[in-house]
């Protein structure tokens, strides 16, 4: 099955050859020209992934499309598309995952892409609970407790 991409970009070339691109390496790719054709995407399908320009109809578009994404239920992995990188990490605070830098290596990218995916599914995998084992917090707190009666 393939990965499902919502790409985003105002600019048709840029959106374009992206798609032809992620779409050679077998992912299954529909794009959104504005935030506002985005966020109805995301409301009506499920991605893996939301590629978003930065700034596309307004300063604040790629970051309406990230808080979106991020709400939806499906949790898809988010990279920030910009031609204008910023030095500081208050992106992340919006929720994106990763900031791509415009113009790119195709193959740098989809290496990018791959890794994001990888480490997104990781974090949004619940950690296995092994039969027999106490969290470590709660060992500390036993410890401290048996201290605890032993002294008195």
């Amino acid at each position: 099955m393939k990965r499902r991409i919502l790409l985003v970009d105002d600019e048709p070339a840029i959106l374009l050859t992206l798609k032809a691109l992620l779409e050679i390496h077998g992912f299954d790719v529909e794009t959104a020209t504005s935030a506002r054709d985005a966020k109805s995407k995301l409301a009506r399908s499920t991605f893996v992934m939301v590629i978003t320009d930065m700034r596309m109809e307004n300063d604040q578009a790629g970051l309406e499309v990230t808080r979106a994404a991020k709400a939806a239920p499906y949790q898809p992995a988010v990279a920030l598309l910009t031609a204008f990188p910023t030095s500081d990490d208050a992106w992340r605070d919006d929720g994106a995952d990763e900031m791509l830098v415009k113009p790119m290596n195709s193959t740098a990218l989809i290496q990018q892409l791959e890794a994001l995916l990888v480490a997104h599914e990781d974090r949004k995998r619940p950690v296995e609970k092994v039969p027999g084992m106490i969290a470590p917090d709660k060992e500390n707190r036993k410890e401290s407790s048996r201290n605890a009666t032993v002294r008195t």
